[in-house]
């Protein structure tokens, strides 16, 4: 995938100017830098939701993408495992989910009843049952403590060829194996 002097911004706003990168097309990609420069404009990017103002993106076409948003995203009024199999190939994959982020107990709860780090593991889960060939992360770990944080990892690990992880923790990127770090 390459990025080729691209800018991007909102109105006068330019949090991403003339950069340039080439990230692998296998293993882990960490986007690292402090709060407004940029990072969650560059997983935009990369979806189609912003449009660069200059430069282009190229190496994404006929790629299917599963993303982690810095917010959960789940259907309020659907539970846990119903947000999940909206995106699985069936109802035992969804379960079987659910189980790796251990969340068999609050399966059948709505969101609204779940804790926030619950509701990032449910969020988690929906984007490996999304599948493809990128998994686009963006602070996919907040809400989680140290070993809860490593068993979601390793879970992880290994399930799509590229993984794009946006964190201001280097220890986020060391422990998802980052081959590469982009520091904006």
């Amino acid at each position: 995938m390459e990025i080729k002097n691209v800018t991007c911004g909102y109105g006068d706003v330019f949090p991403i100017k003339n950069l340039s990168v080439t990230i692998a097309d296998e293993g882990c990609t960490a986007i690292m830098g402090g709060s407004g420069v940029g990072k969650t404009t560059f997983i935009k990017l990369l979806l189609g939701l912003v449009k660069p103002v200059e430069g282009e993106i190229t190496g994404l076409d006929g790629k299917r993408i599963a993303v982690v948003f810095q917010e959960d995203r789940l259907l309020p009024w659907y539970s846990a495992r119903k947000n999940v199999e909206l995106f699985s190939a069936d109802e035992k994959t969804a379960g079987e989910l659910l189980t790796d982020m251990e969340l068999s107990d609050a399966a059948d709860k709505l969101p609204s009843e779940l804790s926030g780090g619950m509701q990032r593991r449910v969020s988690i889960a929906r984007a490996l049952a999304y599948g493809g060939g990128i998994l686009l992360l963006d602070e996919p770990f907040k809400g989680l403590d140290g070993e809860l944080k490593k068993r979601i990892i390793s879970r992880i690990k290994g399930t799509f060829p590229l993984v794009i992880m946006v964190t201001h923790d280097e220890k986020d990127a060391e422990l998802m194996g980052a081959g590469q770090i982009v520091r904006l």
